[in-house]
């Protein structure tokens, strides 16, 4: 029954990438479209496109367009970490927030924002260095979780009480630093900490879309690979694969693709692990359309789940990360129950 519905699931991947598609699209456009004052689409689209009169201009193009770009692109980033992740391990519990990505992450924010800071809590350097202190603290992240592992990395237990035990840690060095040092808008540092796509402007955007399309595409190039991944060591290497350093390649492209994204938009949790999941219900285990639904699915999410708080809580501003939080922790939960009863 669960090979039956996998080919009917990828014999209809075609149209559910296009549904997709056009769901993501008509989502942005709300995302635009609702704020203190409701725009209406059709002239949302025409604002976008060049039309418009000024004052619709710069709520359309300067407050809300920002906001939902950097959602869908952040969003759909890590769904594609975390569709990787889950691939290379085998593991259907590995995403970025679970394997200390998204935490270490959050640690090199942080550190940067400290270091640079000066006693008058002003940067003294630019801030799109932000982004390049995430990737390494990502990469750190990761590199110690699986370093724990050890041998037993493809253990979805193991990997699980690291990832946490890392992500614990690197949050109780954030915490630390918060508290003693000067640290550049400490409470735009505190809203990053939770995941908010707010106040993000066109130039942050620029920064992240220039360092994610080579490693989307990267992504693309990686996937062709991902099938002979399953194999054993000596049989991969018997069709050209060496599969350490090709899960070393993974993990990195994981962690830099993590480290991008939540540069700016902050430590929104879940997705990484949600997307991938629902991807393979809709379009199946071919790899190259679960890459492209999980992105997909991911953009949904981040830019739901920013539409969502909006929508509820106006005129206060409350961090997206709360509701993928919500529903993402009960979701990882049940699929860690399902594991422990398939594990005996």
């Amino acid at each position: 029954m669960s090979h039956l519905s996998t080919n009917l699931a990828a014999a209809r991947a075609p149209t559910s990438l296009v549904v997709l598609t056009v769901a993501c699209v008509l989502l942005c456009l709300s995302g635009v479209a609702f704020g203190s004052s409701w725009i209406p689409i059709d002239q949302v689209a025409a604002t976008i496109l060049g039309a418009g009169e000024k004052t619709q201009k710069l709520i359309v193009l300067q407050l809300r367009l920002p906001r939902v770009v950097i959602a869908a692109i952040a969003g759909g980033a890590m769904a594609t970490a975390g569709f990787l992740l889950q691939k290379i391990t085998r593991n259907s519990l590995a995403s970025p927030g679970i394997l200390g990505v998204i935490d270490g992450a959050a640690l090199g924010v942080v550190i940067f924002l400290a270091l640079l800071s000066d006693e008058s809590n002003a940067l003294v350097t630019s801030i799109a260095y932000q982004p390049v202190a995430a990737m390494v603290g990502a990469a750190l992240g990761i590199v110690l979780v699986f370093t724990l592992s050890g041998q037993q990395s493809n253990s979805a237990i193991r990997l699980l009480l690291f990832g946490i035990a890392v992500g614990a840690v690197f949050k109780a060095l954030v915490m630390v630093l918060m508290l003693i040092g000067p640290i550049y808008r400490t409470s735009q540092a505190a809203r990053w900490i939770a995941g908010a796509v707010n106040e993000i402007n066109w130039s942050e955007i620029q920064v992240t879309a220039l360092l994610l399309l080579p490693l989307l595409v990267l992504s693309l190039v990686v996937a062709r690979k991902l099938p002979p991944a399953d194999l054993d060591e000596t049989s991969a290497r018997s069709v050209g694969l060496d599969l350490p350093v090709f899960r070393i390649v993974v993990f990195a492209l994981a962690a830099a693709l993590t480290a991008v994204a939540v540069a700016f938009v902050g430590g929104v949790g879940f997705i990484g692990l949600m997307a991938p999941h629902m991807a393979r219900l809709l379009v199946g285990r071919s790899v190259y359309a679960g890459l492209v639904g999980s992105f997909l699915l991911g953009a949904l999410m981040l830019v739901g789940a920013d539409l969502v708080v909006r929508v509820l809580f106006s005129p206060v501003e409350v961090p997206a990360g709360t509701v993928t939080a919500v529903i993402g922790a009960p979701y990882f939960l049940f699929l860690l129950m399902s594991r422990q009863r398939h594990d005996g």
